[in-house]
């Protein structure tokens, strides 16, 4: 076993939607003497704070996850509405104005907190928002907000605990103290990734601005009447995808590495189109790229890359070895979670594909008995082990954080069980057990399962679909298909 050392002060970098989980769950342990709750912007909600403009768009290429402290920009003060606004910070969220969830709101939700009554299926970024404001509450008071973490550094190797050095954005007033464990919840939409693909960066620079990030998406309007090039498939690249492909020149160009898990549909207004092997010389070409197949596209007025982000931890950069390397993945950790040298040091929801808001509690349940000493890890090299196995099945880049269904669903049990299977502590709330996360039973697999197809039966309702509330409002009943299965289980039984 590892001996984790006594845990009392405990600091939390972002009051997103993760770090307020966590501080959640780590209060209801009722043994820590403080936790701190650092978060830049002067809002809970992490990146679901939408940003009309981001007007600093990403390096072309942007393959370096090695990034400084993100720096804000500052709202000018004035009269909004009748009323005086004081200057305000403001850090570039990816969100977009029509941006909808991809996941249903009855998976999307906290255990114990459902969405308001009424909320439509997929809800808009602004219900998302209200939502994590009203589940933040009764944590608020452990938030200190327009505070950044600049530095996260070990302060004591056999004490295993942090210095952490803080600054107020408004006064630029620093401060430092000591904390015997550090929860990482920065969130991994910060850092834009771009490729580094032949010949980009000359065609970016004779053609200022025709190549772009989907972080600096906020709406179709700048794309009308273009010819459009739209590099990936996941998510966000499917959707906007779609809201570019109704007023772009048609058809919309969409550059695919592989097929999408969201299952879009064939459409008139797009072409599936390889990947881009080199973007053509300007001298010799006019604004062209060139795909694998060979086929070559000239007169493209914008690219627009979905690619992804890289990992960035810009306060852990003393850590030694390296906590990032290409930003692909966060190094040195076990099951996706502890820090294996350090493990007064944890990450929270780094993964991709997953339900992020449940999977958070679980996490922080987990580490609340860790830290409390109800839960024990296993030795270092028994967790070392486990994260060379984990490199062997996904591999040691992306795919490590990578959990597709029905691994993040397993993972999420597996997280309840672990936090369940701790010592019991008199006074403790589920018969000593103490708070506890989420568990998923059938119905919830089951519509994980479905949710791509539930996405595609609610985007083709068109205006109509915030009509929608529940799944079976699209004609998915879980009921019927348990008693579909019985049926054919007493036919061929």
């Amino acid at each position: 076993m590892t001996a984790v050392p006594s845990v009392s002060k405990i600091a939390i970098v972002g009051g997103g939607p993760s770090g307020v989980a966590v501080a959640k769950f780590l209060a209801a342990e009722k043994v820590f003497t403080r936790i701190d709750v650092f978060e830049q912007r002067n809002n809970v909600g992490g990146i679901w704070n939408y940003t009309p403009l981001c007007d600093d768009p990403a390096c072309v290429p942007q393959t370096n996850p090695h990034q400084l402290v993100e720096q804000p920009k500052w709202v000018k003060d004035g009269v909004v509405n009748g009323f005086h606004r004081e200057a305000e910070p403001i850090f570039d969220s990816a969100l977009y104005d029509e941006l909808e969830t991809n996941i249903p709101h009855t998976l999307m939700q906290y255990g114990e907190q459902p969405f308001p009554a009424g909320t439509a299926l997929f809800p808009r970024h602004e219900d998302v928002l209200r939502y994590l404001e009203e589940y933040a509450e009764d944590v608020r008071h452990l938030i200190t907000f327009e505070t950044q973490v600049l530095d996260v550094r070990l302060h004591d190797a056999q004490a295993c605990n942090w210095e952490v050095k803080t600054k107020n954005i408004r006064s630029g007033a620093t401060k430092t103290d000591i904390y015997d464990a550090v929860v990482v919840a920065n969130g991994h939409y910060n850092v834009p990734y771009i490729p580094d693909i032949d010949g980009i960066r000359s065609w970016s620079q004779a053609y200022p601005g025709s190549i772009e990030h989907s972080k600096s998406y906020r709406n179709n309007r700048p794309f009308a009447n273009k010819k459009v090039v739209v590099v990936g498939n996941s998510a966000s690249g499917v959707d906007i995808g779609a809201q570019i492909g109704h007023v772009c020149q048609q058809p919309l160009l969409i550059s695919l590495k592989s097929e999408s898990f969201l299952e879009p549909a064939p459409a008139a207004w797009k072409a599936e189109m390889p990947q881009i092997e080199q973007f053509l010389p300007p001298g010799k070409y006019n604004r062209a790229v060139r795909f694998v197949d060979g086929r070559i596209e000239e007169s493209i007025d914008q690219v627009l890359f979905a690619t992804g982000y890289l990992y960035s931890y810009p306060f852990l950069s003393s850590i030694e070895p390296p906590i990032i390397t290409s930003g692909t993945r966060t190094n040195n950790i076990y099951r996706q979670l502890f820090h294996i040298e350090y493990p007064t040091l944890a990450f929270i929801v780094l993964n991709l594909r997953i339900i992020p808001f449940p999977m958070a509690e679980n996490q922080g349940s987990v580490l609340a008995r860790v830290w409390s000493g109800r839960l024990q890890l296993p030795s270092k090299d028994a967790m070392r082990e486990d994260e060379q196995k984990t490199i062997e099945e996904r591999g040691n880049g992306k795919g490590f954080h990578m959990l597709k269904f029905p691994n993040d669903a397993n993972y999420i049990n597996e997280l309840y069980d672990w936090a369940e299977s701790a010592d019991k502590r008199a006074g403790y709330e589920n018969d000593g057990h103490g708070k506890m996360g989420t568990r998923w039973y059938e119905k919830a697999y089951w519509t994980r399962g479905r949710f791509p197809a539930l996405k595609k039966a609610y985007q083709s309702k068109g205006p109509e679909r915030s009509k929608v509330k529940r799944i079976e409002d699209l004609g998915f009943n879980f009921e019927e298909w348990k008693r579909e299965q019985r049926q054919g289980s007493q036919e061929f039984g």
